[in-house]
Order: C-alpha cells, then sequence, then structure tokens
C-alpha cells in the first residue's frame, strides 16, 4: 500500500498512480517495513533504543540505588557523559558537538525515561498518522538538537529569565517531545483544525509548567524543542505528500545519531585509556 494514500501499488512502482508518490514501495523495501507497523517502527526504535542505553548506562558504577522518586535507578555523571549527554560543559567546554545528537537517547533516572517512552508512543504515533513515519523522524532528532543547543548557549549567555538558565549537563527526550508538541501545534495551524492545535498547546502548557516545579528539569531544552519542532513542520509542510527525500533525510539522521552514539563510548574509552596510562 502507499505510505501517502493507501492506494494498492507494486513494491517496485515507480510512481503512485493515485497520489503522485514517487516509488511508494519504498525500493520493494515496503513490505518489510510494514512488518514493523503502521509507524514503520519509529516508536519502538525510540523505546527500544532509549531502554537499551537506559540499561547499559546502570552498568557503569555509580549508579544511584536510593533517594527521592525521580533520581531512583540514576546512572552515574561518569555514565552520562560517557554516552553523550549534552549540555554547556560537553558542548562548549569539550567540543563535543555530537552530544547534540545523543543527549535525546538518554535518561537520568527510571521515572525519567518511563514518562518519557509513554510520551513518545502517544504522540509519536499520533504525529506518523498526520504527516509520515520520515517527517516525524526529523521533527524528532532535530528538535532534539535545536534544544539542547539552546540550554548550552544560555549556559553561556545567560539571560535574565527566570526558568531558562540553560544547562551545563542535560539529557533526556523530553526536548525532543515538546518537538513534537510543535511539530502538531503547527500542523493544526497550517490544516486549520482547532482541535489539534489546542490540545497540542495545551499539552505544551502543562508538561511546560509541571517542568517548573520539578527539580532538574531543562526548560531551556524544552522551549528549543518546541521552536525546532513548529519550524521543522514548517519548512516541510505537513499539508504536502511525503517526498523520497523525506526518507533519505530521516534515514541520514538515523545513521548520524548512532554513528554519534558509537563515537561518544569511543572517545569516552579513548580518554579512560588516556588517564589510565597516565596513573
Amino acid at each position: 500500500m502507499c505510505p501517502s494514500c493507501g492506494s494498492l501499488v507494486g513494491v517496485r512502482d515507480e510512481k503512485c498512480y493515485t497520489c503522485g508518490r514517487t516509488n511508494p514501495g519504498l525500493w520493494g523495501f515496503g513490505p518489510a517495513l510494514r512488518q514493523l507497523g503502521a509507524d514503520f517502527g519509529f516508536v519502538p526504535l525510540v523505546i527500544g533504543t532509549s531502554s537499551i542505553l537506559y540499561v547499559l548506562m546502570l552498568l557503569v558504577p555509580g549508579v544511584q540505588l536510593v533517594g527521592g522518586m525521580m533520581t531512583f535507578l540514576a546512572p552515574s555523571t561518569r555514565a552520562m557523559v560517557m554516552f553523550g549527554a549534552s549540555g554547556a560543559n560537553p558542548v562548549f567546554g569539550n567540543g563535543w558537538w555530537w552530544t547534540l545528537l545523543t543527549a535525546t537517547w538518554l535518561h537520568g533516572s527510571f521515572l525519567h525515561i518511563l514518562f518519557n517512552m509513554m510520551w513518545v508512543r502517544d504522540l509519536g504515533s499520533s504525529l506518523v498518522d498526520l504527516i509520515g513515519t520520515p517527517r516525524t523522524v526529523i521533527v524528532y532528532i532535530v528538535s532534539g538538537i535545536c534544544g539542547f543547543l539552546l540550554s548550552s548557549v544560555m549556559w553561556l549567555v545567560p539571560i535574565p529569565i527566570p526558568f531558562f538558565h540553560g544547562a551545563p549537563l542535560t539529557l533526556g527526550a523530553s526536548a525532543a517531545l515538546f518537538g513534537l508538541l510543535g511539530a502538531l501545534y503547527h500542523y493544526g495551524r497550517k490544516s486549520g483544525s482547532s482541535y489539534i492545535h489546542s490540545q497540542a498547546l495545551n499539552y505544551a502548557v502543562i508538561l511546560f509548567v509541571m517542568g517548573l516545579f520539578v527539580p532538574g528539569v531543562d526548560n531551556t531544552a524544552h522551549a528549543g524543542g518546541f521552536i525546532g519542532g513548529y519550524a521543522v513542520s514548517a519548512v516541510f509542510n505537513p499539508l504536502t505528500r511525503e517526498k523520497g527525500d523525506h526518507l533519505l533525510i530521516a534515514l541520514g539522521l538515523v545513521v548520524l545519531t548512532f554513528l554519534s552514539l558509537a563515537y561518544s563510548l569511543f572517545n569516552s574509552f579513548q580518554i579512560l585509556s588516556r588517564i589510565s596510562a597516565g596513573g
């Protein structure tokens, strides 16, 4: 079936004769991708990758087993840095720009990842239904980059705005989740759907207000993610058909993200090896 209009197509057809989408069979990989679900595996990819990385972070010595609800099973700061947490210190202090990509997939406690993945399941599936998987992937990854970049910049160049001071070290999917809300908000405005528009705005306001009362929440990253998601949606116009280029861009971002995660670990082990050799 064509991912854009649902019409029956051949797996290797060059064009959908109903809506005009190019390569509707996704170069022959359409049937395999369909086995991943209606979202082409976006939600399982995010939840699965984030969960695996969280478990691996817990294996690094220093995990916090006791404490408050929001710090229960919190990986050590060392683990966060090793796996690619972002913020002013890694990005500008160490020059680790790739953490703008990796931090979205990392989490700082059990409740942190639990709540974020519940929102990924709900918001991710909703946005996929509206604009398609490739553009949802682009929104998710780019929003995370925008959120952590703004947070890093605001920490170095503080502006006297309450609750918007950035962070020296930050991580989590919430910046990308606010990006999904930003994209939904834009879609609602563009399509004239007052329901989607108001629901996205209400969720964003509620989550932002909640963040004001929870210690350690990076509200600056949330704001950057929302702006990033809105901007990406505006650039790719959610009311137009998906294009093959969207899929290629999404795949490129996913590959770059996983390469960044691998390099973050490689870089950390290199640093630890030099420290051990020097000691």
